[in-house]
């Protein structure tokens, strides 16, 4: 039995507050420790207030999607379809030949031949050589943001995953394969790796491996028409303070998407990541049945980068390590910070993650993106309100 209620005054108080100095119009806040739930639902689904925020308004999730798409991953190690060792180049022709600049600084011309292969774990770890780098100003950074990732929020103008593919080949790597943490492309590629690899489209995959055993009916690519009323604007900040829409109801995600974006095209609710949360806390469990085995949690959840990658990252990682999809805490500096805290942020203003050590979830949906990297005040004050609560 879950205990609904618990302490869920002082959190309604905390999130009213937050939203109430504004510029975020509404929030969904969730801590689960066991059977206990702490839920809290604020403010509206947009600026204007036409309508109250819910539990089960539905948010873009953005790279919430991540640890997601990761675990989906696993699934098909575990069915034998492909291991981690694996060279994509398998099942990913576009990437049989890599070529990577010969310093990350230089132009995109001057290449030379990787060292060796792309892995299905490299794409796991981030460590593919493709993806954002600390610095933007680099000339191959340029040429990916400029085609594959030019919209990272907008998934109705990306086109379909052969053509993602083709396109995506075109650019060289900015590191050798294992060399360096990137972040977000490996995912959008995993995202591709996993339709190939199942002979399923990733919609179909996720559906039918995670989606439905989890009881997750609200995540998906897009919202259908009768769920429409329950989906948020998304706003980004303007340069007064305020917000601007970035994304309405009938927008961007009102429809199938050709590229299912992987590293952050998911929709979804509080309620549905929780159960995804409670399965990885269960060692992959759900209702006595393994989606996934305890060693492939593990292998998630766990830290796989040299202390010299994670501070090249600390941009984006903030000290943190990476497991697979999903950032790692492996530094304590924070009052929230815990040994094996694993999940992730999204840049629609969203953060979920799992503390194995204290068997919580603790899961925030805003509709306010980010205005960079760092996380927002509201986030971190999330992060301390749930670690002492």
């Amino acid at each position: 039995m879950v205990e609904e209620g618990w302490l869920t005054v002082g959190l309604v108080d905390f999130l009213e507050t937050h939203v109430g100095k504004g510029p975020v119009p509404g929030a969904v806040g969730l801590i689960a420790r066991g059977d206990r739930v702490e839920v809290a639902v604020v403010g509206s689904v947009d600026t204007e207030g036409i309508a109250p925020m819910a539990r089960d308004s539905i948010f873009r999730i953005a790279s919430t999607t991540k640890p997601i798409i990761a675990a989906a991953a696993m699934m098909l190690v575990e069915d034998g379809l492909m291991a981690l060792d694996d060279p994509v180049a398998r099942w990913l022709p576009e990437l049989a030949e890599p070529v990577v600049v010969r310093t990350p600084s230089g132009p995109v011309e001057d290449v030379v031949p990787a060292e060796r292969a792309i892995t299905v774990e490299d794409l796991l770890t981030f460590r593919s050589g493709y993806g954002l780098a600390s610095d933007f100003s680099l000339p191959a950074l340029q040429l990916l943001m400029a085609g594959p990732q030019r919209h990272i929020l907008a998934p109705r103008l990306v086109e379909a995953p052969d053509e993602w593919m083709a396109s995506l080949a075109r650019v060289p790597l900015l590191y050798q394969p294992g060399e360096a943490w990137l972040y977000n492309t490996s995912s959008d590629i995993l995202g591709v790796l996993i339709a190939r690899v199942s002979g399923r489209t990733l919609p179909e995959f996720l559906d039918e491996r995670l989606f439905e055993p989890l009881g997750m009916p609200d995540t998906g690519f897009y919202v259908p028409d009768g769920k429409r009323d329950r989906f948020t604007s998304m706003y980004r900040p303007d340069a007064s303070g305020g917000v601007e829409l970035a994304d309405a109801p009938g927008g961007q995600w009102s429809s199938p998407p050709a590229f299912p974006s992987g590293g952050g095209g998911l929709v979804s609710t509080a309620d549905d990541w929780l159960a995804f949360g409670r399965m990885l806390l269960a060692g992959g469990a759900v209702d006595g049945r393994h989606l996934l085995s305890p060693e492939s949690v593990r292998l998630m959840t766990t830290d796989h980068l040299t202390p010299a990658q994670r501070e090249a990252a600390r941009l984006f990682l903030e000290g943190k390590g990476w497991g697979f999809g999903g950032g790692v805490d492996v530094e304590g500096p924070d009052p929230w910070n815990a040994p094996g805290r694993y999940g992730w942020i999204g840049g629609s203003g969203t953060a979920a993650h799992v503390i194995p050590s204290t068997g919580t979830v603790t899961i925030l949906l805003t509709q306010v993106q980010m205005a960079g990297a760092a996380a927002p005040d509201l986030m971190v004050d999330f992060w301390r309100y749930a670690a002492g609560a």
